[in-house]
């Protein structure tokens, strides 16, 4: 009697024709100038009356993210905090380039949610991969996308540019991100109080930014400068304010229910709120003038856009609390090369 051999499918990728073919030209599909990622360039047409706004934030394995997440969390946050760039700029998002730098060749299950997390991302900000490349290094799992939108010509919003005057808003709600993050490093020593939906909001906000691609294009007809809250509220309201003055009520600035539970328990979550990074919300200001045009026009808009004060000639960037003690802000907020 013969025995038949069971072949067993080896669970990691093969090699980079595999990696590339099989889990990322699908990701290509619907984009011409992509080639189905078989030749060396793409080629960009840019829609006349156009301009293109390019943004590059690599994001590194147990700098940006926790290696152990899931791949389709690591990935829709890779694709998530560049695309939140050019929200930021006024520009829609419509292709992108990554660089995968892999310490080992993934496995198929791993890559095959990974892919499943950018697909769902794109779809959500509306947008294709069109190029990029893969590579092995020595240290850890590397995603370096580049994403490219478009603009009206002339009309990017530059972080420059706001006046005395204008009013600051901020989208959605704050702090949320930085708090999911203390979850998920698992401090036995906080978070015992939130419920668990409250919990799982939170880890949610750090696992999965939404980028503001709906406001995004409203702000070139309405703002005078934008930038994504991406290294803490008042470390970035100050990069806005640049040379002029803001003072901002802590009560003013949007909590999510989660947050105010967290806060209610724990009033060093204050500090977390104000410079704990990772929110890739949108902070602008929007000139006294086009003030009443801009509300009406975001009355569409999905999620909270809330104004937290008025910009006014000096400098400096301060937070008064309901008991009227002013918090000045100081040098906080997220920083690559800070010693922390």
């Amino acid at each position: 009697m013969v025995r038949s051999e069971t072949s067993v499918v080896p669970s990691r990728i093969a090699n980079e024709t595999e990696l590339i073919q099989t889990y990322l030209a699908p990701l290509a599909a619907g984009y011409a100038g992509a080639f189905g990622l078989a030749d060396d360039a793409a080629l960009i047409s840019p829609e006349p009356g156009m301009e293109l706004v390019i943004s590059t934030d690599p994001v590194i394995a147990g700098v940006h993210f926790f290696a152990t997440d899931a791949p389709d969390d690591i990935a829709w946050k890779a694709l998530a905090v560049n695309v939140s760039d050019l929200a930021a700029k006024g520009a829609r998002p419509f292709a992108y380039t990554m660089a995968l730098a892999f310490p080992d060749m993934p496995e198929r299950a791993w890559m095959e949610q990974f892919r499943g997390g950018l697909a769902k991302a794109q779809t959500a900000f509306g947008c294709h991969l069109i190029g990029g490349d893969t590579d092995k290094t020595s240290g850890p799992l590397s995603i370096s996308i580049t994403v490219l939108g478009s603009v009206p010509k002339g009309q990017i919003v530059r972080r420059s540019g706001a006046k005395a005057g204008d009013h600051v808003f901020v989208s959605g709600t704050i702090g949320d991100s930085a708090l999911g993050l203390r979850l998920r490093r698992d401090n036995p020593n906080w978070g015992s109080s939130l419920k668990s939906d409250e919990a799982a909001f939170l880890l949610d906000r750090y696992l999965r930014p939404q980028p503001r691609v709906q406001l995004g294009p409203l702000l070139p007809d309405y703002a005078s400068a934008s930038l994504d809250i991406s290294d803490g509220l008042l470390k970035d309201v100050r990069r806005l304010a640049s040379d002029l003055s803001l003072t901002i009520a802590f009560d003013a600035i949007p909590l999510s229910p989660a947050a105010k539970a967290a806060l209610k328990s724990d009033v060093a979550v204050r500090d977390v709120i104000l410079s704990g990074g990772d929110d890739y919300e949108l902070v602008f200001a929007v000139p006294a003038s086009r003030l009443a045009s801009f509300r009406a026009a975001i009355k569409s808009v999905l999620f909270p856009v809330t104004e937290i004060g008025i910009l006014e000639p000096g400098s400096g960037v301060a937070v008064v609390l309901s008991s009227g003690v002013v918090i000045p802000a100081n040098d906080g907020g997220y920083d690559h090369f800070s010693i922390r």
